[in-house]
């Protein structure tokens, strides 16, 4: 049975994430039709950031705590509550017989310096282990890449002060292609560049093999089905069971 520790979502409108595929051929006007849509998005989470964790349930007695921060993809945007990528890791944790609860703190339409403004929030609770997927949004709106880096180094800085003992994870996110090559390549080597410098552990791109793929998306192309969040699980999982199993 899967354990559901938390559940941490405002599924708030269909966000556009950064894939690579789909976002070929964009032109200008559609890219800020895009990022207004973004924008509007990103509003609406943060009025009902609040209360988005609004939900708990007790945690199973002695088991530790894997906090996932996320956007819409980590939310389960369009899914059922049970399909989004962390309840999936939860059923994978209890088939491995490891002993941790999963809370899902995905926000839909979250920036980098959204998740900054409800961090304190999050650093209320006890966690062993923390995911961080942030940054997709910022990469539709063109964020500069410098204020991308300086809101998720702030972040994890602030983890690691008030978690010191917990592990760090960052997830790899992607920019679309039609904001051009210099961007999408800075953007890309941020996370990397980022998670060094913080000692965060860098988990491959959440949509490997997802991406651009109609068959693995929901009607939007941009956000998996449940098909497709059964392969984001397993990319997650593959970084995240060795650190599981390291914890004594």
């Amino acid at each position: 049975m899967t354990k559901l520790v938390g559940r941490w979502t405002t599924p708030l409108v269909v966000l556009a994430i950064a894939l690579a595929s789909s976002c070929k051929g964009a032109k200008g006007d559609d890219s800020a039709a895009l990022a207004d849509t973004v924008a509007k998005a990103s509003t609406s989470a943060r009025t009902d950031s609040v209360r988005a964790t609004a939900s708990s349930v007790a945690p199973t007695a002695g088991a530790r705590t894997v906090l996932f921060i996320g956007t819409s993809l980590t939310a389960g945007l369009g899914l059922n509550p049970d399909s989004a990528y962390p309840q999936l890791i939860q059923e994978k944790i209890e088939a491995a017989h490891l002993p941790f609860d999963v809370v899902n703190a995905g926000v839909s339409g979250e920036t980098t310096a959204g998740l900054l403004r409800r961090l304190d929030w999050l650093l209320r609770g006890n966690f062993d282990v923390v995911l961080v997927e942030s940054g997709a949004n910022d990469g539709l709106r063109g964020t500069p890449i410098a204020a991308v880096r300086q809101n998720l180094e702030e972040v994890l800085s602030r983890i690691r002060t008030a978690r010191p003992a917990a592990h760090v994870m960052l997830v790899q996110m992607e920019a679309p292609p039609n904001m051009g090559q210099e961007y999408t390549t800075a953007f890309h080597t941020l996370f990397g560049e980022v998670a060094r410098e913080t000692g965060a552990t860098l988990v491959p791109f959440l949509l490997q093999g997802v991406a651009g793929d109609r068959s693995l998306n929901q009607a939007d192309g941009m956000h998996p089905n449940q098909r497709g969040e059964h392969i984001v699980a397993d990319n997650v999982w593959r970084s995240l069971e060795p650190v599981l199993r390291a914890k004594p």
